[in-house]
């Protein structure tokens, strides 16, 4: 595969990130569509005014907002985020666009951000924006090694990468993003043990349990599936902590060259098994967010110009 994708797509993980969720002005695709145009010339121009600092960005759209700056040609499998139903909710927050910019210094992060929001201007309007940062030695705020499972190397690109099967996008990548909350008062009140037994892996070293150990509603249990010929259904985690001291939690983010893997975990962890196992973690943080997102290979930003 040639170097058709954006660079924040596989690069490795930073210590700082930040998440912006934008939504168009009616009436302003046209201005938006020019600013996408050059959106990929601000970054590179950044990324050599600050070479070294490991600066990446991914820029993406939204999956109802598609249509609307590119309707003659769609990615194969783009969807509207997954609606599950089981007793944990998942809500759809829709945006039409996704800025996700990170680096090991905040404030290049933020002035990246600066100059993209300049380019869009009046012709959008913020949804969110959350800025993340890396915890500890790369720990969720509950305390456990996030990201774990994460591809490594050139398996990343076999990962996250759309490939010949969708040969207008190669090098695109599908993205699912969610924010949690989490009560972490709640989660701390939990022994040690009862804590290890649902991320199904120990917390201070970081081993997983044995299969036979693992229980059915452990986190790790309910977000590790196969195919149908055995093979283990992976996604690029881009997860990053976040928080205040009033509300805390984890900017959940997903890359994949197929939106599936994303669809079959998260229904694994809310309508569980069939048999009532969903995944327990779930009853101690509670998402706000979800959204859907394509983000196209190089080229296609070219090709608006």
């Amino acid at each position: 595969m040639n170097a058709n994708y954006q660079s924040g797509v596989i690069a490795d993980a930073n210590s700082d990130a930040l998440f912006v969720t934008l939504n168009v002005v009616e009436g302003s695709n046209r201005a938006v569509k020019q600013a996408l145009a050059q959106s990929q010339g601000v970054i590179d121009a950044m990324k050599q005014q600050f070479s070294g600092q490991s600066l990446h960005a991914v820029i993406a759209i939204g999956s109802e907002y598609w249509p609307q700056i590119s309707p003659l040609k769609r990615p194969l499998l783009l969807t509207n985020f997954p609606s599950v139903e089981g007793a944990v909710e998942m809500p759809i927050t829709p945006a039409d666009l996704l800025l996700h910019i990170r680096s090991d210094r905040h404030d290049i992060t933020f002035e990246l951000a600066t100059r993209l929001i300049a380019l869009f201007g009046s012709h959008v309007a913020i949804a969110e924006e959350v800025s993340c940062f890396r915890y500890l030695d790369s720990r969720d705020l509950t305390g456990f090694v996030d990201g774990t499972e994460n591809p490594q190397g050139d398996h990343k690109k076999e990962v996250a990468l759309v490939g010949e099967e969708d040969s207008d996008f190669e090098g695109g990548s599908y993205i699912h993003l969610q924010r949690y909350v989490h009560d972490l008062p709640k989660w701390h009140a939990q022994t040690l043990k009862a804590q290890e037994d649902m991320y199904g892996r120990t917390k201070a070293d970081n081993i997983e349990y044995s299969s036979a150990d693992k229980p059915l509603t452990a986190h790790t249990k309910r977000t590790s599936l196969k195919d149908d010929q055995g093979q283990s259904l992976e996604i690029l985690r881009h997860s990053m902590p976040y928080g205040t001291l009033q509300e805390s939690g984890l900017l959940f983010a997903s890359y994949c060259r197929t939106p599936e893997n994303f669809t079959l975990m998260l229904k694994s962890m809310v309508e569980g098994d069939g048999q009532g196992h969903g995944d327990r973690l779930m009853q101690f943080t509670t998402a706000v967010t979800g959204q859907a997102f394509f983000a196209p290979p190089l080229t296609w930003f070219k090709e608006l110009g």
